[in-house]
């Protein structure tokens, strides 16, 4: 990334991050950890200590924050899950009329 990064998320602890940026990767968002190195020697995720910041091109970041706003809302969808979603007719889904 060549690009000034921005913090579009701060997960807590090293997995976390790896869980959200791969999220991110996965939607084609580039993105880096930057963060405390306390969390590779020591483990450590109280008080902040292991705070990382997941960082995105300034391209990217009204994406990427859509993104995590929606898997935080429960909302996001994949694109093979778009037709199991529910409805906005009190949450059935349609039913095959072919059957």
């Amino acid at each position: 990334m060549d690009q000034p990064l921005r913090c579009v998320f701060v997960a807590n602890g090293e997995i976390h991050a790896q869980q959200v940026r791969t999220f991110l990767e996965a939607a084609g968002i580039s993105a880096a950890e930057r963060g405390e190195s306390l969390r590779h020697t020591h483990g450590l995720t109280t008080n902040g200590l292991g705070a990382v910041e997941i960082c995105v091109a300034d391209v990217d970041v009204s994406r990427a924050r859509s993104l995590l706003d929606s898997a935080e809302a429960g909302t996001f969808r994949l694109a093979d899950d778009e037709e199991d979603a529910p409805t906005d007719d009190g949450g059935v889904p349609p039913q095959d009329s072919s059957s």
